[in-house]
Protein backbone atom coordinates (compact mmCIF):
# COMPACT_ATOMS: atom_id res chain seq x y z
CA UNK A 1 0.00 0.00 0.00
CA UNK A 2 1.41 3.51 -1.07
CA UNK A 3 1.58 5.83 1.93
CA UNK A 4 0.92 9.48 0.33
CA UNK A 5 2.79 12.33 2.31
CA UNK A 6 -0.86 13.39 3.39
CA UNK A 7 -1.40 10.13 4.75
CA UNK A 8 1.66 10.33 6.78
CA UNK A 9 0.77 13.36 8.10
CA UNK A 10 -2.42 12.55 9.20
CA UNK A 11 -1.43 9.48 10.87
CA UNK A 12 1.73 11.76 12.88
CA UNK A 13 -1.31 13.78 13.91
CA UNK A 14 -3.04 10.24 15.55
CA UNK A 15 0.22 8.88 16.65
CA UNK A 16 0.95 12.04 18.54
CA UNK A 17 -2.20 10.92 20.46
CA UNK A 18 -1.08 7.98 20.93
CA UNK A 19 1.47 9.07 22.67
CA UNK A 20 0.42 11.20 24.97
CA UNK A 21 -2.52 8.97 25.75
CA UNK A 22 0.34 6.51 26.79
CA UNK A 23 1.87 8.51 29.06
CA UNK A 24 -1.03 10.32 30.48
CA UNK A 25 -3.58 6.71 30.80
CA UNK A 26 -1.04 4.00 30.72
CA UNK A 27 -0.24 0.99 28.13
CA UNK A 28 -4.13 -0.34 28.21
CA UNK A 29 -5.46 3.27 26.60
CA UNK A 30 -2.89 3.51 24.68
CA UNK A 31 -3.57 0.44 22.92
CA UNK A 32 -7.16 1.18 22.74
CA UNK A 33 -5.79 4.43 21.15
CA UNK A 34 -3.79 2.41 18.73
CA UNK A 35 -6.45 0.76 17.32
CA UNK A 36 -7.67 3.82 16.65
CA UNK A 37 -4.32 4.70 14.37
CA UNK A 38 -4.89 1.45 12.35
CA UNK A 39 -8.23 2.63 11.45
CA UNK A 40 -6.92 6.49 10.98
CA UNK A 41 -4.16 5.01 8.22
CA UNK A 42 -6.54 2.71 6.86
CA UNK A 43 -8.97 5.78 6.04
CA UNK A 44 -6.97 7.88 5.16
CA UNK A 45 -5.05 5.61 2.35
CA UNK A 46 -8.29 4.40 1.07
CA UNK A 47 -9.39 7.81 0.43
CA UNK A 48 -6.05 9.22 -1.43
CA UNK A 49 -6.26 6.00 -3.20
CA UNK A 50 -9.65 7.14 -4.87
CA UNK A 51 -9.46 9.79 -7.34
CA UNK A 52 -10.03 13.17 -6.70
CA UNK A 53 -12.49 14.97 -8.54
CA UNK A 54 -12.72 18.12 -9.09
CA UNK A 55 -15.24 20.52 -9.70
CA UNK A 56 -16.39 21.91 -5.63
CA UNK A 57 -17.04 25.41 -5.98
CA UNK A 58 -14.64 27.48 -3.18
CA UNK A 59 -15.74 29.67 -1.03
CA UNK A 60 -15.12 32.99 -2.77
CA UNK A 61 -17.33 31.03 -5.34
CA UNK A 62 -19.93 30.23 -3.36
CA UNK A 63 -19.95 33.58 -1.82
CA UNK A 64 -19.97 35.58 -5.17
CA UNK A 65 -22.93 32.81 -6.50
CA UNK A 66 -25.35 33.24 -2.99
CA UNK A 67 -24.71 37.26 -3.75
CA UNK A 68 -25.19 37.17 -7.64
CA UNK A 69 -28.73 34.50 -7.25
CA UNK A 70 -29.98 37.69 -4.80
CA UNK A 71 -30.04 39.93 -7.48
CA UNK A 72 -31.57 37.43 -10.39
CA UNK A 73 -35.24 38.07 -10.78
CA UNK A 74 -37.97 35.54 -10.02
CA UNK A 75 -40.08 35.09 -12.82
CA UNK A 76 -42.24 31.99 -14.33
CA UNK A 77 -41.39 30.39 -17.71
CA UNK A 78 -41.87 32.29 -20.92
CA UNK A 79 -43.44 30.31 -23.50
CA UNK A 80 -41.34 28.65 -25.39
CA UNK A 81 -42.78 29.90 -28.75
CA UNK A 82 -40.03 31.10 -31.30
CA UNK A 83 -37.19 28.94 -29.73
CA UNK A 84 -34.68 27.35 -32.36
CA UNK A 85 -31.25 26.95 -31.95
CA UNK A 86 -31.02 29.44 -34.84
CA UNK A 87 -31.68 32.23 -32.19
CA UNK A 88 -28.45 32.22 -31.09
CA UNK A 89 -26.53 32.15 -34.15
CA UNK A 90 -24.80 29.32 -36.14
CA UNK A 91 -23.73 26.60 -33.80
CA UNK A 92 -19.99 26.45 -32.66
CA UNK A 93 -19.06 29.52 -34.33
CA UNK A 94 -15.47 31.24 -34.14
CA UNK A 95 -16.72 34.35 -31.72
CA UNK A 96 -13.32 34.83 -30.39
CA UNK A 97 -11.66 35.18 -33.41
CA UNK A 98 -8.56 32.57 -32.84
CA UNK A 99 -9.19 30.35 -36.05
CA UNK A 100 -11.00 27.84 -34.34
CA UNK A 101 -14.44 26.88 -33.53
CA UNK A 102 -15.76 27.22 -30.26
CA UNK A 103 -16.59 23.05 -29.87
CA UNK A 104 -12.83 22.28 -30.25
CA UNK A 105 -12.05 25.38 -28.28
CA UNK A 106 -13.94 24.05 -24.89
CA UNK A 107 -12.61 20.34 -26.03
CA UNK A 108 -9.10 21.65 -26.02
CA UNK A 109 -9.61 23.51 -22.79
CA UNK A 110 -11.40 20.69 -20.73
CA UNK A 111 -9.38 17.69 -21.93
CA UNK A 112 -6.09 16.22 -21.31
CA UNK A 113 -3.49 14.43 -23.39
CA UNK A 114 -4.99 16.53 -26.41
CA UNK A 115 -3.95 15.58 -30.03
CA UNK A 116 -5.13 17.81 -32.94
CA UNK A 117 -6.14 16.60 -36.52
CA UNK A 118 -2.90 17.06 -38.83
CA UNK A 119 -3.48 19.88 -40.96
CA UNK A 120 -5.80 21.94 -39.18
CA UNK A 121 -3.71 24.04 -37.52
CA UNK A 122 -3.94 21.91 -34.42
CA UNK A 123 -7.57 23.64 -34.39
CA UNK A 124 -9.67 20.41 -34.91
CA UNK A 125 -9.31 17.84 -31.46
CA UNK A 126 -8.61 14.39 -32.60
CA UNK A 127 -8.45 12.75 -28.92
CA UNK A 128 -7.85 13.00 -25.29
CA UNK A 129 -9.26 12.50 -22.30
CA UNK A 130 -12.09 13.86 -19.83
CA UNK A 131 -12.23 13.61 -16.24
CA UNK A 132 -15.79 14.00 -16.59
CA UNK A 133 -17.41 16.27 -13.67
CA UNK A 134 -20.99 15.40 -14.56
CA UNK A 135 -20.29 11.56 -13.41
CA UNK A 136 -16.64 11.53 -11.72
CA UNK A 137 -15.65 8.90 -14.73
CA UNK A 138 -13.11 9.00 -17.12
CA UNK A 139 -13.62 9.22 -20.70
CA UNK A 140 -11.25 8.75 -23.24
CA UNK A 141 -12.12 11.24 -26.69
CA UNK A 142 -11.75 9.68 -30.04
CA UNK A 143 -13.12 11.53 -33.14
CA UNK A 144 -15.36 9.91 -35.21
CA UNK A 145 -18.22 7.66 -34.72
CA UNK A 146 -17.29 7.66 -31.07
CA UNK A 147 -17.47 11.43 -31.16
CA UNK A 148 -20.65 11.78 -29.00
CA UNK A 149 -19.37 9.88 -26.00
CA UNK A 150 -18.00 13.37 -25.17
CA UNK A 151 -20.26 16.69 -25.84
CA UNK A 152 -20.29 20.41 -25.17
CA UNK A 153 -23.40 21.13 -22.72
CA UNK A 154 -24.52 24.06 -22.26
CA UNK A 155 -24.53 25.18 -18.43
CA UNK A 156 -27.60 27.00 -18.70
CA UNK A 157 -29.54 25.13 -21.61
CA UNK A 158 -30.20 27.25 -24.77
CA UNK A 159 -34.15 26.70 -24.44
CA UNK A 160 -34.45 27.14 -20.88
CA UNK A 161 -32.70 30.91 -21.18
CA UNK A 162 -35.09 31.42 -24.19
CA UNK A 163 -37.54 30.63 -21.90
CA UNK A 164 -36.09 32.92 -18.69
CA UNK A 165 -35.23 35.81 -20.62
CA UNK A 166 -33.55 35.30 -23.85
CA UNK A 167 -36.20 36.40 -25.85
CA UNK A 168 -35.47 40.42 -24.71
CA UNK A 169 -31.94 40.09 -25.25
CA UNK A 170 -30.24 40.68 -28.82
CA UNK A 171 -29.18 38.51 -31.16
CA UNK A 172 -25.21 39.36 -30.54
CA UNK A 173 -25.64 38.75 -26.73
CA UNK A 174 -27.65 35.54 -28.06
CA UNK A 175 -24.52 34.73 -29.65
CA UNK A 176 -22.05 35.21 -26.99
CA UNK A 177 -24.55 32.79 -24.46
CA UNK A 178 -24.31 30.44 -26.99
CA UNK A 179 -20.41 30.40 -27.22
CA UNK A 180 -19.53 31.88 -23.90
CA UNK A 181 -16.92 29.88 -22.19
CA UNK A 182 -18.39 30.46 -18.90
CA UNK A 183 -21.19 28.71 -20.07
CA UNK A 184 -19.45 25.44 -21.55
CA UNK A 185 -17.97 22.66 -20.54
CA UNK A 186 -17.41 19.18 -21.71
CA UNK A 187 -19.09 15.92 -20.43
CA UNK A 188 -20.05 12.87 -20.48
CA UNK A 189 -22.77 11.75 -23.74
CA UNK A 190 -25.22 10.20 -21.60
CA UNK A 191 -25.05 12.36 -18.85
CA UNK A 192 -25.54 15.59 -21.27
CA UNK A 193 -28.66 14.09 -22.82
CA UNK A 194 -30.35 13.10 -19.91
CA UNK A 195 -30.62 16.62 -18.58
CA UNK A 196 -31.32 17.84 -22.05
CA UNK A 197 -32.55 21.72 -21.20
CA UNK A 198 -33.38 21.01 -17.22
CA UNK A 199 -33.01 23.56 -14.95
CA UNK A 200 -31.88 22.94 -11.48
CA UNK A 201 -35.10 21.67 -9.95
CA UNK A 202 -35.31 19.19 -12.40
CA UNK A 203 -31.63 17.58 -13.04
CA UNK A 204 -28.18 18.04 -10.81
CA UNK A 205 -25.35 16.30 -11.78
CA UNK A 206 -25.01 12.70 -10.21
CA UNK A 207 -21.72 13.64 -9.15
CA UNK A 208 -22.28 15.45 -6.12
CA UNK A 209 -18.66 16.84 -5.72
CA UNK A 210 -19.31 18.67 -8.40
CA UNK A 211 -23.00 20.13 -7.77
CA UNK A 212 -21.82 23.27 -6.00
CA UNK A 213 -19.72 24.77 -8.83
CA UNK A 214 -22.43 23.80 -10.88
CA UNK A 215 -25.00 26.03 -10.06
CA UNK A 216 -22.70 28.69 -8.78
CA UNK A 217 -21.74 28.54 -12.78
CA UNK A 218 -25.29 28.32 -13.43
CA UNK A 219 -26.22 31.57 -10.87
CA UNK A 220 -22.88 33.43 -12.82
CA UNK A 221 -24.25 32.56 -16.57
CA UNK A 222 -28.40 34.22 -15.68
CA UNK A 223 -26.53 36.87 -13.82
CA UNK A 224 -24.04 37.74 -17.16
CA UNK A 225 -26.88 38.13 -19.43
CA UNK A 226 -29.81 39.40 -17.30
CA UNK A 227 -31.88 36.05 -17.17
CA UNK A 228 -33.93 35.67 -14.69
CA UNK A 229 -35.25 32.12 -12.87
CA UNK A 230 -38.33 30.29 -11.60
CA UNK A 231 -38.81 30.15 -8.13
CA UNK A 232 -39.09 25.93 -7.92
CA UNK A 233 -34.93 26.70 -9.68
CA UNK A 234 -33.92 29.81 -7.64
CA UNK A 235 -34.49 27.55 -4.63
CA UNK A 236 -33.06 24.31 -5.92
CA UNK A 237 -30.02 26.49 -6.24
CA UNK A 238 -30.14 28.38 -2.96
CA UNK A 239 -30.60 25.14 -1.40
CA UNK A 240 -27.43 23.93 -3.01
CA UNK A 241 -25.52 26.77 -2.30
CA UNK A 242 -25.97 26.68 1.27
CA UNK A 243 -24.24 22.92 1.64
CA UNK A 244 -21.13 24.49 0.10
CA UNK A 245 -18.20 24.99 2.10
Amino acid sequence: MKITRSVATKSLTVLTGVLLASSLAGCNAANQVGTKVADAVHSAAAAASQPAVAGAANPAETASAVSQLATIPIKGKAPKTGYSRDQFGAAWSDVDHNGCDTRNDILRRDLTNVTAKPGTKDCVIASGTLADKYTGKTISFTRGEQSSDVQIDHIIPLSLAWQTGAQQISAEQRLQLANDPLNLMAADGPANQQKSDSSADAWLPPNKSFRCEYVARQTAVKAKYKLWMTQPEHDAIAGILATCK
